[in-house]
Parts: C-alpha cells; structure tokens; sequence
C-alpha cells in the first residue's frame, strides 16, 4: 500500500490561508493584452463579462508572486549590461500603461529598456516570464513565437500601443535560473488583427463560438470556463452577466437604471439581476418586466425573476 504524504502543518496551513484570503475575485476591470493572444474568442468574451469567479490555491497564489518577485532581479541583471531600464513612468511613478477601446483593453509593461548591447539606440519593450522546466525547454527550441504566442501577441499591442518597434522577450527557468532572451520585431498588421479581435470581444452583445463542441478538448478541458460554457453551470452575479448593462467610452452603462457603472458596483450588481440570455443553457419563451422565462435542455422551465426582489 502507498503511504499518504503527512498532512501540512499549521503553520503551512495558516500561510496558504493568507493568500488565499487576499486573493480577491479574480475579475480584471479591462479585457488584458496579456491574454488577448487565446486560441478561444469565446473564453476571452467570459472573461471580459466576469462569467466564473475564479479561486486559486495557496501555494499557487504564491507561485503567481515568485513570478513578480523575479523581475527586480532581472531589472537588476539588465542594468548590469549598461542598459537603462525603466520599469515605472517616471511622471507617474507607476507601470507604463496602454489602454484602447474605451479603456476596456490593455495592459501595463513591465518595463522599457535602451541601450541593449544588441541595439544600443533603439528602445525596447520590455517582458518578463518565468518558465517551469518543460515549458523553457520547449522556448529555447522553438522560440517565443512557435512556444508561447500568448506572450508574442501581448509584445506585439505594446510596442503597437507605445510606437515601438522592438521587443525584448527575458525568461527564467525556475528549476535551473537559466535565461533565455529574444528580440522581437514589431509586426503593424499583427497587432491591428489582435487589436480588431478585442474590440470584437468586447462590443459582442454574444459569445463567440467555442472553439471546440467537444468538452473534452484539450484546451476546453483546461479551460476556467470549462463549467459555464460546456456543462450549464450557472454563471457568476454580477453587472457584467446582466442584460441591462453595456460597455460603453470610459465605463459601463445600466439601461435598468440608467446609470454609470464602476467597478465596485459592476461587482455587487443589484437586486434587478438578470443574466445575459447566452449565459443561460435554454431557449427565451416568454420575458416581461424583470423576468425572463427559459426551457431548459432538459425540458424543465426555469423563469429569472427579479420581480419580487428589492432594490439595493
């Protein structure tokens, strides 16, 4: 018989809790050009709607930090080579920002750099990932590019969105600390193609298609939305799963009440709830006043009533 793994600690236990309390909703306010590279519209669209609220585990959340710890060193090991690097605006004092469609996609630089010892008069944008093994082994064979197009895409609408016509692409393997460094030429009809895919997502009053009917594809299987959009689960509350509410220049806008919506009440969402038809696993027969009635797949009636509820 297999012997089971002594159970954690406490005080392992009480650390992991800590990330865990701190870790928020998951939602991000605007659609991200870190991930505007996914094979799948759809996914893309649930994120931007805030269709799943998402949880991670502890020692995960503290993995996603040893990824943001690593960059002052590999900020440090890029002014070693004589190269100045900003990694914050120096009029803001924060991340350099490119925003687009409204303020509803973009995404903060981890940094700009100039003087690189392959291109001392150019200025660079700047990435940084960190890699497990398998995943850096896989980058150094077939580059960035073929390995990881997420991370392309992203370089692409910064240097789009900043003028730029050069990327520096810096990886870390975790397991070993070796790095790996690219650099990346700026493509205009990239970048306008991805730029054109998020305001798609973004205005699309539905999902897209999935990318696969097959719930057991790979990249459905993994997918966070994996329970919204394949098995009928219902979808998170909130302002962006309502029919009422619209993105619109520098916000969003609830046709209900006929207000501007920030983030902090995107997230609460009111008593007048009323999901997004495509977010609902049946067909409308009859709607009114605050309620939609819907036919199920499975042939039972289900009516979204905010009727009988008060307002908050």
């Amino acid at each position: 018989m297999v012997s089971l793994p002594p159970p954690p600690t406490p005080t392992l236990s009480a650390i992991y809790a800590d990330y865990e309390a701190r870790q928020g909703d998951g939602f991000r306010d605007h659609l991200g050009a870190s991930i505007i590279g996914k094979s799948c519209a759809r996914a893309l669209w649930y994120d931007f709607r805030w269709a799943t609220a998402v949880r991670h585990s502890g020692r995960l959340l503290r993995l996603f930090e040893t990824g943001q710890l690593e960059e002052d060193r590999l900020v440090r090991n890029l002014r070693a080579t004589g190269a100045t690097v900003l990694d914050v605006d120096p009029e803001t004092g924060r991340q350099f920002r490119v925003i687009a469609h409204g303020g509803h996609f973009g995404g903060s630089l981890d940094a700009l750099a100039y003087g690189l010892r392959e291109a001392p008069k150019t200025w660079h944008v700047v990435e940084f990932k960190t890699h497990a093994a398998k995943s850096f082994a896989e980058l150094t064979a077939k580059g960035v590019v073929v390995a990881k197009p997420q991370h392309m895409a992203q370089m692409q609408i910064y240097m789009h969105l900043m003028g730029l016509t050069r990327a520096l692409y810096m990886a870390v393997c975790k397991n070993t600390d070796a790095l790996h460094i690219e650099r990346i030429d700026a493509d205009p009809t990239e970048a306008q193609r991805l730029l054109d895919k998020a305001e798609r997502i973004i205005f699309a009053q539905h999902p897209p298609a999935r990318i696969s009917e097959d719930p057991a594809w790979f990249e459905c299987r993994f997918c966070t939305h994996h329970a919204v959009c394949h098995e009928g689960a219902a979808a998170a509350v909130n302002c962006r799963t309502c029919l009422h509410s619209t993105p619109v220049e520098g916000g969003w806008h609830c046709v209900r009440h006929d207000r501007a919506l920030d983030a902090a009440m995107q997230r609460v969402g009111c008593s007048k709830h009323l999901f997004i038809p495509d977010l609902v696993p049946g067909e409308v027969t009859d709607a009114g006043d605050d309620v939609v009635v819907y036919r199920l797949k499975d042939g039972t009636t289900w009516v979204n009533d905010a009727r009988t509820r008060e307002d908050q």
